[in-house]
Protein backbone atom coordinates (compact mmCIF):
# COMPACT_ATOMS: atom_id res chain seq x y z
CA UNK A 1 0.00 0.00 0.00
CA UNK A 2 1.56 3.53 -0.84
CA UNK A 3 0.15 6.44 1.38
CA UNK A 4 1.49 9.78 0.80
CA UNK A 5 4.48 8.74 -1.03
CA UNK A 6 5.37 5.88 1.71
CA UNK A 7 5.00 2.39 0.84
CA UNK A 8 3.99 0.14 3.88
CA UNK A 9 3.46 -3.74 3.60
CA UNK A 10 0.23 -4.87 5.12
CA UNK A 11 -1.20 -8.17 6.03
CA UNK A 12 -4.85 -8.93 6.00
CA UNK A 13 -6.43 -12.23 7.54
CA UNK A 14 -9.16 -14.02 6.11
CA UNK A 15 -11.82 -12.55 8.47
CA UNK A 16 -10.66 -9.23 6.99
CA UNK A 17 -8.33 -8.44 10.09
CA UNK A 18 -5.38 -6.64 9.42
CA UNK A 19 -2.44 -8.44 11.79
CA UNK A 20 0.63 -6.77 11.00
CA UNK A 21 2.25 -3.45 9.57
CA UNK A 22 5.12 -1.94 8.28
CA UNK A 23 6.59 0.74 6.74
CA UNK A 24 9.18 -0.27 3.83
CA UNK A 25 12.84 1.74 3.15
CA UNK A 26 12.25 3.65 0.19
CA UNK A 27 14.20 2.04 -3.02
CA UNK A 28 17.25 4.20 -3.53
CA UNK A 29 18.69 4.21 -7.07
CA UNK A 30 22.34 6.07 -7.27
CA UNK A 31 22.35 8.38 -10.27
CA UNK A 32 25.77 8.98 -11.67
CA UNK A 33 27.37 11.83 -11.00
CA UNK A 34 27.22 13.28 -14.45
CA UNK A 35 23.39 12.60 -15.43
CA UNK A 36 21.93 14.21 -12.01
CA UNK A 37 24.03 17.14 -12.54
CA UNK A 38 22.59 17.68 -15.75
CA UNK A 39 18.81 16.43 -14.88
CA UNK A 40 16.90 19.08 -13.45
CA UNK A 41 13.37 17.81 -11.55
CA UNK A 42 9.97 18.74 -13.18
CA UNK A 43 7.61 18.91 -10.82
CA UNK A 44 3.64 19.09 -10.63
CA UNK A 45 1.97 22.91 -10.76
CA UNK A 46 -0.94 21.94 -9.72
CA UNK A 47 -2.50 18.87 -7.61
CA UNK A 48 -4.45 16.47 -9.59
CA UNK A 49 -4.34 13.16 -11.04
CA UNK A 50 -2.12 11.80 -13.59
CA UNK A 51 -4.28 10.73 -16.85
CA UNK A 52 -1.82 10.03 -19.35
CA UNK A 53 2.40 10.09 -19.31
CA UNK A 54 3.31 10.25 -22.87
CA UNK A 55 7.10 9.90 -22.26
CA UNK A 56 9.95 7.27 -21.32
CA UNK A 57 13.08 6.97 -19.82
CA UNK A 58 15.77 7.94 -22.51
CA UNK A 59 13.50 9.84 -24.70
CA UNK A 60 14.61 12.89 -26.19
CA UNK A 61 11.85 15.46 -25.65
CA UNK A 62 12.03 19.09 -27.78
CA UNK A 63 10.67 22.04 -25.91
CA UNK A 64 7.15 22.59 -25.40
CA UNK A 65 6.39 19.10 -26.28
CA UNK A 66 3.48 17.72 -24.06
CA UNK A 67 4.76 14.95 -21.65
CA UNK A 68 1.79 14.33 -19.32
CA UNK A 69 -1.42 15.29 -18.66
CA UNK A 70 -2.73 15.95 -15.67
CA UNK A 71 -7.13 15.90 -14.74
CA UNK A 72 -7.69 18.57 -11.85
CA UNK A 73 -11.04 19.60 -11.02
CA UNK A 74 -12.96 17.68 -13.98
CA UNK A 75 -10.29 19.53 -16.45
CA UNK A 76 -7.50 17.87 -18.11
CA UNK A 77 -4.50 19.97 -18.01
CA UNK A 78 -1.44 19.52 -20.72
CA UNK A 79 2.52 19.52 -18.64
CA UNK A 80 4.89 20.51 -21.45
CA UNK A 81 8.76 20.57 -21.33
CA UNK A 82 10.23 23.56 -20.37
CA UNK A 83 13.21 23.04 -22.72
CA UNK A 84 14.53 20.33 -24.84
CA UNK A 85 16.05 17.35 -23.40
CA UNK A 86 16.23 13.53 -22.54
CA UNK A 87 14.06 11.89 -19.59
CA UNK A 88 16.54 10.70 -17.23
CA UNK A 89 13.64 9.51 -14.98
CA UNK A 90 9.58 9.08 -14.39
CA UNK A 91 8.25 8.95 -11.42
CA UNK A 92 4.95 8.95 -11.66
CA UNK A 93 2.06 6.20 -13.70
CA UNK A 94 -1.17 6.72 -15.19
CA UNK A 95 -3.77 6.94 -11.92
CA UNK A 96 -1.24 8.17 -9.78
CA UNK A 97 -2.58 11.40 -7.35
CA UNK A 98 0.41 13.98 -7.23
CA UNK A 99 0.18 17.66 -5.06
CA UNK A 100 1.72 20.75 -6.31
CA UNK A 101 5.75 20.18 -6.06
CA UNK A 102 5.96 16.83 -6.88
CA UNK A 103 8.66 15.76 -8.41
CA UNK A 104 6.71 14.24 -11.71
CA UNK A 105 10.18 13.39 -14.07
CA UNK A 106 13.71 14.68 -14.15
CA UNK A 107 14.48 16.34 -18.08
CA UNK A 108 18.25 17.12 -18.91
Amino acid sequence: VNVNGQSYVVQVSEGGEISQIAATAPAVVAKPASVAAKAEPFRSPLAGNIFTVLVKVGETVAEGQILIIMEAMKMETELRAPRAGLIHSVSVAEGNSVAVGDELLTIG
